[in-house]
């Protein structure tokens, strides 16, 4: 079963008290829903609105985070007088040598804390519109008329009194109190993602890896098992490998198809989790996320899916069954190749356990870095469309070509689990994975004769990308300690970018030719 969209009215991790979103923006600094509206005679001009917004966005953090407007806190004091005192307020603001008088900016409060409401999601009906709103226009903890979202630079959270820091403590008072904790940009980001997965929960991190590791760590307890497949990231493989079992954590490891194998490890060991890429990484294996799902949670067993490959676009793992869904928001999510981030998406309950452990790691995710997911995330539906027919035709001409044995990509025939990819895919992906007919120098002269991509080791941005895995991932290895992993000295594996597909179709039609 394909699914397409989200609507999915998800219930998102908030730090911040709830708001009403507003068509324009109110700077009496009153509290929200009880501001009155300024008169048009009053309203903004373009240059005072810039002006504020100059010294606003510098101090977001300092905006009141009270929802208990019935407590004794200073902040409630001042809001209780704010509409008597906004319409006297008057701030100078001197910005390049120009003066200009903004009234009704009253304090520093025209950027203010608030809460996000992604259930307004649910009048979308497609992704990419998602992409676009979810976490921002329909609501978003940051309130503010830009239309882009802030980046808030901050170590730090204040409190007014150490009266408000008690009821922080005691939980009558919401605050992020430390960088480490959260961050109003960051959540803007992790509420875009849970909107588009179609679930509760976020946790943004500071690399895929990063991701990976912490959620392990978190839900596979000490002396724990755990089942896992052979085709995945190498770096993966190693944590997994070398360093789970220093934790007294033993694994299984099966095919992607095998699911006798993981009924068998399900049956013989006290499974905790279930870990797999689908597509996997290089070979772009499909695990039918459905029928695992089903087997593992009859054991009781969680299933957690990196989606990296696929994008939350192409296939919806949660609503497939499984548990949890990862990404590494460095590739097609990002989409720029500019940033690297991780994500972890799920039931709340789910997320706080990691996101606990998270906290004491570490590990966060710079809120600069948030911004540019989601600057990258507003295009992911276009991004991926493209990459998805690009790889699809490239796939089919490259299997057509004398000079390439083989050919991997879940939306050709010939893929192993071509008819999984159908049921539970809308678009194959960005990357093609293919063995060219020649040795480990041929491959690397076809590699060099290509124009157009890079030879980096990533994928999923607008910019095509190429690496010889036998060279890029795997050289520290010999050829027959390479070969146990399946790598052979020929795999080439391509991510395709934005670029014209008969571009990039020519360009590798003359590299091949060149060999």
């Amino acid at each position: 079963m394909a699914v397409s969209s989200s609507s999915f009215t998800p219930r998102v991790f908030n730090a911040y008290s709830p708001f009403e979103c507003r068509p324009d923006p109110d700077f009496s600094g009153a509290p929200i829903g009880d501001q009155p509206r300024v008169s048009s005679s009053r309203r903004l001009s373009i240059k005072a609105r810039r002006n504020c917004s100059n010294i606003g966005v510098a101090q977001i953090v300092a905006a009141s985070w009270s929802n208990d407007p019935a407590s004794d806190s200073p902040s409630s004091a001042a809001a209780a007088s704010a509409q008597s005192a906004a319409a006297a307020a008057t701030v100078t603001v001197t910005v390049n040598d120009d003066v200009a008088n903004v009234e009704d900016c009253f304090d520093i409060r025209s950027v203010q804390i608030g809460g996000s409401d992604n259930s307004a999601t649910s009048f979308l009906s497609s992704d990419g519109s998602i992409t676009v709103h979810a976490g921002e226009r329909l609501g978003r903890g940051i309130v503010t008329d830009a239309i882009t979202t802030p980046v808030v630079n901050t170590s730090a959270y204040f409190f007014k009194k150490t009266q408000e820091l008690i009821d922080f403590k005691e939980k009558r008072h919401t605050s992020f109190e430390y960088g480490r904790y959260g961050n109003p940009t960051t959540v803007v980001a992790e509420e875009k993602i849970s909107a588009l997965e179609g679930t509760e929960s976020t946790l943004i991190m500071a690399s895929g890896m990063c991701a990976s590791t912490v959620m392990l760590m978190a839900l596979v307890p000490a002396g724990g098992h755990m089942v896992t497949t052979t085709d995945c990231y190498r770096k993966t493989r190693i944590f997994i490998e070398n360093f789970l079992p220093k934790m007294g954590i033993s694994v299984t490891v099966i095919d992607p198809a095998d699911v006798d194998g993981l009924e068998a490890a399900l049956n013989k060991n006290k499974v905790s989790l279930f870990f797999t890429e689908s597509p996997t990484n290089p070979f772009l294996r499909c695990v039918d996320i459905e029928r695992v799902s089903k087997l593992c949670h009859s054991k009781g067993a969680l299933v957690c899916i990196d989606g990296t490959f696929a994008t939350p676009l192409n296939q919806k793992a949660l609503a497939l069954g499984a548990d949890l869904v990862l990404h590494s928001a460095t590739k097609f999510i990002g989409g720029h190749n500019d940033v690297l981030a991780g994500c972890i998406s799920g039931p709340e309950k789910l997320v706080t356990e990691i996101r606990t452990l998270h906290h004491v790691l570490g590990g966060t995710l710079n809120p600069n870095a948030a911004y540019l997911i989601i600057r990258g995330m507003k295009t992911l539906h276009l991004r991926v469309q493209q990459q998805n027919s690009t790889a699809l035709r490239m796939a089919e001409v490259l299997e057509a070509h004398p000079r390439v044995k083989r050919v991997y990509y879940p939306g050709l025939p010939s893929h192993p689990e071509h008819e999984i990819a159908k049921q539970q895919m809308t678009g194959f992906g960005g990357v093609v994975s293919f063995e060219v007919d020649g040795d480990l120098m041929t491959t690397s002269n076809f590699v060099d004769a290509l124009r157009i991509p890079y030879i980096a080791p990533s994928f999923g941005g607008c910019e095509s990308i190429v690496d010889q895995p036998a060279i890029m991932s795997y050289w520290d290895l010999s050829q027959d300690e390479r070969r146990k992993y399946g790598i052979e000295d020929n795999l080439v594996r391509f991510s395709f970018g934005v670029e014209d597909f008969e571009d990039l179709k020519a360009d590798v039609l003359q590299a091949l030719d060149s060999i």
